[in-house]
């Protein structure tokens, strides 16, 4: 593996969207009969940050983020290919964000992730995220955990 490059870009990027088709096909496996209820919470249309992460030039790794709140991010569509996991590589992806989201007036970022991916909870609790009271449409919710964190310009 080479340097990983980071490409600020949006939804509609081709890469991007080939990313979170797979992403999606986990996530179906991952999250069972509950898919269908978080699927519609990570439509591409509200979502204008995004980014990719290549290895020369294949994509391996996409994040993004969207306005929740004034001054609140949330990330959204995080996933690393299966064979470039604990290199690095979300950590990189994760911390790209933060810094486009604090450029972009922000002050914190918060995101939701499942109780079956245990992996991206290690990854947010790694990178300085804290559990908050599930927000928004996950209130209530058993299998979602969500974390909040301030961010600096």
């Amino acid at each position: 593996m080479k340097d990983i490059i980071l490409v600020a870009t949006d939804s509609g990027h081709p890469d991007f969207r080939k990313l979170i088709h797979l992403l999606d096909k986990e996530l179906k496996i991952r999250d069972g009969d509950d898919h269908e209820f978080y699927s519609q919470y990570n439509k591409l249309e509200d979502i204008k940050h995004t980014v990719v992460a290549y290895d020369d030039q294949t994509p391996i790794g996409c994040g993004a983020f969207k306005k929740y709140e004034e001054k609140i991010a949330e990330i959204k569509r995080m996933f690393v290919l299966e064979n470039y996991r604990s290199l690095g590589v979300a950590s990189k992806i994760l911390q790209y964000l933060e810094k486009w989201a604090a450029r972009s007036d922000f002050e914190f970022c918060i995101l939701e992730t499942g109780v079956k991916q245990p992996e991206a909870i290690r990854l947010y609790e790694k990178n300085g995220y804290d559990y908050i009271e599930n927000f928004g449409q996950y209130a209530g919710v058993e299998a979602s955990k969500c974390f909040k964190k301030k961010i600096q310009p």
